[in-house]
């Protein structure tokens, strides 16, 4: 693993590298403009979107606290401080700390590893669908002519929609019938191959373990409500944030729904999060992003871009790391062993298969 984040670090290096001796004379980028954008910003606006942010990890510490309650009843902020802890560490690690928040949450609760691999997993669900179904809405009710490319844009939303809905059948035919579905999947992918689709049958039951968290339609009902109540809270933070911006009319006069095309531009350029280069392609991505779409300028997108990181990602990490030094929690020991722990439960998978 280690050597393919090097690797892949490398390349995005070289990459960036590229794109500078590209841009160097293509693009007039002036820091003294950077820097007045920065200094002419609504602060305010900017710490109502931290706040945002920080009322968002209190939603997901009470929605993981839900989810293991059936196995175990915590309380309802026990976890706040797991969600803390793992997100600062994907934030200054990279996307191989993942496992660190179920990990952390097995360690602190005597519960199974596997068990809250299988909550993260319906987790990730929850976030995706929340994130996908806010994102078409608002794109889908804005008015007409206030997007950029809104032909393109309001088929995005009609697909993110329809995927949305075809997810929410895909839980309910898997809580419903899982060992089927897995056996089926099983089968069909096994004709291209037998290590595929035993995989994929495996993944399947994990997910279906964490669905036995959620068990009347009262719990789904909450558990999704918290939801799309934190990724409400995460847009609204995105709008602040860029409305901040009070120096650029384009971003000054920022409306929830355009706000919506960064905060997805950001999801799409967070997925392969590396650790610190990672910052720099998500900032070039969404400010390239920004300029193009919405005409801001290079310096004015460059500086949103970077506060939108600061925000929406970095905010939590001082708050994390004091969380970790008081809780004895070394960031780069224990996302190692909870990389080692994911690493022994694949690797029983086929095991167990066989048996």
């Amino acid at each position: 693993m280690k050597k393919r984040q090097l690797i892949l670090g490398l390349v995005v290096l070289l990459a960036l590298v590229g794109l500078l001796f590209w841009g160097h004379d293509r693009i007039h980028f002036d820091f003294g403009v950077f820097r007045s954008q920065l200094a002419r910003a609504d602060w305010r606006k900017i710490a109502f979107g931290v706040g945002c942010i920080y009322l968002a990890y209190v939603f997901r510490a009470v929605r993981w606290a839900l989810l293991v309650k059936h196995n175990k009843k915590v309380p309802i902020l026990s976890l706040l401080g797991t969600q803390v802890i793992g997100f600062t560490a994907v934030a200054l690690i990279g996307r191989v700390a993942d496992l660190v928040r179920p990990y952390l949450v097995s360690k602190r609760t005597g519960l199974p590893i596997s068990s809250q691999i299988a909550v993260y997993i319906v987790e990730r669900l929850f976030d995706a669908g929340s994130m996908a179904l806010i994102f078409s809405v608002l794109i889908l009710l804005s008015p007409a002519g206030s997007l950029p490319h809104p032909e393109i844009v309001r088929k995005a939303g009609y697909w993110g929609l329809a995927l949305t809905l075809c997810g929410a059948a895909f839980l309910v035919l898997v809580r419903l019938a899982g060992g089927i579905v897995a056996g089926f999947c099983e089968r069909a992918f096994g004709v291209f191959s037998s290590k595929l689709g035993h995989a994929i049958g495996h993944k399947i039951r994990t997910f279906r373990t964490g669905l036995d968290t959620i068990r009347s339609i009262s719990e789904f009902g909450i558990v999704a409500g918290l939801s799309l109540g934190m990724w409400l809270l995460i847009s609204l933070a995105y709008l602040e944030t860029m409305r901040a911006f009070v120096a650029s009319p384009e971003l000054g006069s920022m409306t929830l729904g355009k706000s919506m095309l960064m905060l997805a531009t950001s999801g799409v350029a967070s997925v392969f999060q590396l650790p610190v280069i990672g910052w720099f392609t998500q900032i070039g991505l969404v400010a390239a992003a920004m300029a193009s779409l919405y005409n801001a300028s290079p310096e004015a997108s460059t500086a949103c871009a970077a506060t939108l990181l600061l925000v929406t990602f970095l905010s939590i990490t001082p708050v994390g790391l004091i969380w970790a030094r008081f809780e004895h929690v070394s960031l780069r020991k224990i996302t190692v062993e909870s990389e080692h722990a994911g690493e022994e439960l694949a690797g029983d998978q086929p095991a167990d298969q066989e048996a």
